[in-house]
C-alpha cells in the first residue's frame, strides 16, 4: 500500500519533468549519408575532370548528369534497406506471436531471463511476467523491444529515408559545381570549387558532430580532410592518365 501511495505521488514530478531528447535520429542518419556523398563524389569527380583539361561546360554537364544518378541511386539504396528493416520486423513478429501461443512457458522463462539480467529478483519480476501473460499484445512488444532489439518501423518510413537522402544528396551534390556555372576556364572553376566545398565540408561536418553528440570541431576537421583526399585523389590520378601533349 505504502508503495502505491509513493507512485502515485510521483506522478506529477513525472508529469511536471520534461525531458528533451533528440528523436529524429533516422532523419538526421539519412541527411549525413546524402549531404556527405553528395559533397564528396560530384566534388571529386569535377576535380578529376579539371585535371584532365576539360572545360567548365563538360564538367558541368558530367557533375549534373553524376547527381541525378547518385540520387536515384542512393535514394533507392535507402528505401531498400529501411523496407528491408520493416519486413525482417514482421517476420520476427509472426514468430514470436506463434511462440508466445505454441511454447507460453519457454517465452516465459525467456521474459524472466531478461528481467533477471536487470538484477530483478525472481520474487520481484515473478508478478511482471504474470502480467505479461495475461496481455498477450504488451507480451509480445516487450519480446520485440528487450529479446530482439527491435523497434517497430514508421509506415511511411522506407518512402521518407528514400526522398531525405536523395534530395540531401542533390543539395550537397551542387555546391562543388556552383563555380563552374560561372567560370568559363575549369582550371580556375576548379580553384573555386575547392574552397567552396571544403567550406561546405567544414560546416557540414561540425552539424553532423553536433547533432551526434561527437566533438563537432574534430568532426568538421575529418570530414574536410577525407573530402580533400578524395578530389586530391581524382585530380592526381586524372593527371597521371591524361595524355601527353606532343
Amino acid at each position: 500500500m505504502a508503495d502505491l501511495d509513493r507512485t502515485r505521488n510521483q506522478l506529477p514530478l513525472i508529469q511536471q519533468h520534461k525531458e528533451k531528447h533528440f528523436t529524429a535520429g533516422e532523419i538526421v542518419r539519412d541527411i549525413i549519408i546524402g549531404v556527405s556523398d553528395g559533397l564528396t563524389v560530384p566534388f571529386a569527380l569535377a576535380a578529376g575532370l579539371s585535371g584532365a583539361n576539360a572545360s567548365s561546360s563538360i564538367v558541368l554537364t558530367a557533375g549534373i548528369a553524376e547527381v541525378a544518378a547518385g540520387a536515384i541511386s542512393m535514394g533507392l539504396g535507402g528505401y531498400l534497406a529501411a523496407k528491408s528493416e520493416a519486413d525482417q520486423y514482421k517476420k520476427e513478429l509472426r514468430r514470436e506471436e506463434e511462440e508466445i501461443v505454441l511454447v507460453p512457458d519457454t517465452e516465459a522463462a525467456e521474459v524472466a531471463e531478461i528481467l533477471s539480467e536487470y538484477g530483478i529478483e525472481p520474487h520481484e519480476y515473478g508478478p511482471v511476467v504474470n502480467s505479461l501473460r495475461k496481455n498477450p499484445q504488451a507480451w509480445l512488444d516487450f519480446m520485440m523491444r528487450f529479446e530482439l532489439g527491435l523497434e517497430k518501423p514508421e509506415p511511411k518510413r522506407a518512402i521518407q529515408s528514400a526522398l531525405t537522402i536523395a534530395i540531401s544528396y542533390i543539395l550537397g551534390g551542387l555546391i562543388p559545381l556552383i563555380p563552374y556555372m560561372f567560370f568559363p576556364k575549369a582550371s580556375e572553376a576548379v580553384v573555386a570549387s575547392v574552397v567552396l566545398t571544403l567550406v561546405a565540408l567544414l560546416v557540414f561536418g561540425y552539424a553532423k558532430g553536433y547533432f551526434t553528440d561527437n566533438k563537432p570541431v574534430m568532426s568538421a576537421v575529418q570530414t574536410a580532410f577525407i573530402g580533400a583526399i578524395a578530389s586530391a585523389a581524382a585530380f592526381g590520378m586524372a593527371k597521371l592518365v591524361q595524355p601527353r601533349q606532343p
